[in-house]
């Protein structure tokens, strides 16, 4: 019997014939690594764009949005953890969706984006990397919804059909994705940096956990690395958490600490910066940094106004707005 190391993720485990990697859906078969999950999506939803969250990509537009099961993280608050902690053969919904069948329906409902969403993209790899060429080759965009803990060489490869994504930090210290998500910091810092160095537009989002993640200090001094690896101009979204799964000793997040969280950030030199998981527009809408002027207006997932020039500029300073506006 064959083991296999996988060489997907920092994780780096080393699979026996029949066995599954930590995430629970990539199995040694003959001493080749498939994914079980590979055509078998659990969750297929049509979103606003805004829900990914993405605010600078394709604004207002809809997003075919499916994921599988597995996940290579363990986070003690995953908001999907029916999905993401459990194996392909143990979610009792799975559709069967070949890659052709999902451009086919992302097309029929009028979208112009798919998201792999829902668990993480990263254990579900071939299945992105072959329905995303297509919908490449459909005139479809993709996006990448994910906690970005993968190597660095097949990330390089899969931001080939990739435009867009959403990088989840989830804090600015190694304890604290230990000890929270079973996983380290390093590795996923470097994946943002090659979602930047690769040309995908990344929007990156922080969960601020009370107690847990919320210094302010952290906050700025991730701001600050932001500033200088992916640049000034990457959005930050401050995400409410809020007490599921193995985590509902800690309160909801204060709006409060997030409107500090925000000022913080602001300080450290980003440019858009956001809170979400907040009811009405508490730091959601998108203001342009020179002047002030209300560029889009959102409220939730809805935008309320849109006043962006057809090409992505402020239309009363003339700057361009970073971001993937047409």
């Amino acid at each position: 019997m064959t083991a296999v190391t996988c060489e997907l993720c920092p994780r780096a485990c080393v699979i026996p014939e029949g066995a599954a990697g930590d995430c629970r859906v990539r199995v040694n078969l003959g001493g080749k690594l498939r994914a079980t999950t590979y055509g078998r999506p659990s969750a297929v939803h049509i979103d606003p764009m805004e829900k990914k969250p993405l605010y600078h990509f394709h604004p207002g537009s809809r997003i075919f949005s499916l994921g599988t099961a597995g996940c290579n993280l363990h986070c003690l608050n995953c908001q999907n953890w029916q999905l993401s902690q459990r194996g392909g053969d143990e979610v009792e919904q799975t559709y069967r969706a070949e890659p052709a069948e999902v451009v086919a329906a992302a097309k029929g409902e009028g979208c112009r984006s798919i998201a792999y969403t829902y668990s993480d993209p990263v254990v579900f790899y071939e299945y992105v990397e072959d329905t995303a060429t297509l919908a490449r080759a459909a005139g479809l965009t993709n996006v990448f919804v994910t906690a970005a803990y993968i190597n660095r060489e097949p990330l390089r490869r899969i931001c080939r059909v990739l435009d867009a994504a959403h990088g989840d930090l989830k804090g600015f210290d190694d304890g604290f994705y230990r000890r929270v998500s079973g996983a380290t910091l390093k590795p996923v810092l470097d994946a943002l940096v090659t979602f930047r160095e690769e040309g995908v537009w990344l929007e990156v989002i922080n969960l601020v956990i009370p107690t847990l993640n919320d210094d302010l200090a952290m906050i700025r001094r991730m701001a600050r690395w932001m500033v200088a690896e992916l640049g000034a101009d990457t959005p930050l979204h401050f995400s409410r958490f809020s007490p599921q799964y193995r985590m509902r000793n800690l309160p909801p997040t204060p709006v409060e600490t997030l409107v500090r969280a925000r000022a913080e950030a602001l300080d450290a030199g980003l440019r858009y910066v956001y809170i979400g998981n907040v009811r009405g527009d508490t730091g959601s809408s998108t203001v342009c940094p020179r002047d002030g002027t209300l560029l889009i207006g959102r409220s939730g997932f809805t935008i309320t106004a849109n006043h962006l020039t057809a090409d992505g500029r402020c239309p009363t300073c003339n700057d361009k707005i970073p971001g993937v506006w047409q």
